[in-house]
């Protein structure tokens, strides 16, 4: 019913940067708020950053000043914007949004399937 797709992983050199893309698609009445988890093997999925619908954001403390999350209303996409990249922020990033569709008004969440992020030393 509803899916999110993600993009723009991939291997980089400490310091530089990727932007992370994810589009959702299906029977979307609202989209209420996106945003980004990571997660290691062996390890839980961690909040990265979510931004809501009016525009308010949220980062967790380690990207805090170097990761922006935006999003395009009319693209319905979420981005992820990563500057400043360390080896600590190598994860698998997953794409979550919560929406409201025909069948639920309140809102459900939904993830896309991931997109991988490695750093080097």
């Amino acid at each position: 019913q509803v899916q999110l797709v993600e993009s723009g992983g991939g291997l980089v050199q400490a310091g530089g940067s990727l932007r992370l893309s994810c589009a959702a698609s299906g029977s979307i009445v609202r989209i209420k708020t996106m945003g980004w988890y990571q997660q290691v093997p062996g390890k839980e999925r961690e909040l990265v950053a979510f931004i809501t619908s009016d525009g308010s954001t949220n980062y967790a403390d380690s990207v805090k000043g170097r990761f922006t999350i935006s999003r395009d209303n009319a693209k319905r996409t979420v981005y992820l914007q990563m500057n400043s990249l360390k080896p600590e922020d190598t994860a698998r990033y997953y794409c979550f949004a919560n929406v409201e569709t025909i069948s639920t008004t309140y809102g459900r969440n939904y993830w896309g399937q991931g997109t991988q992020v490695a750093v080097s030393s």
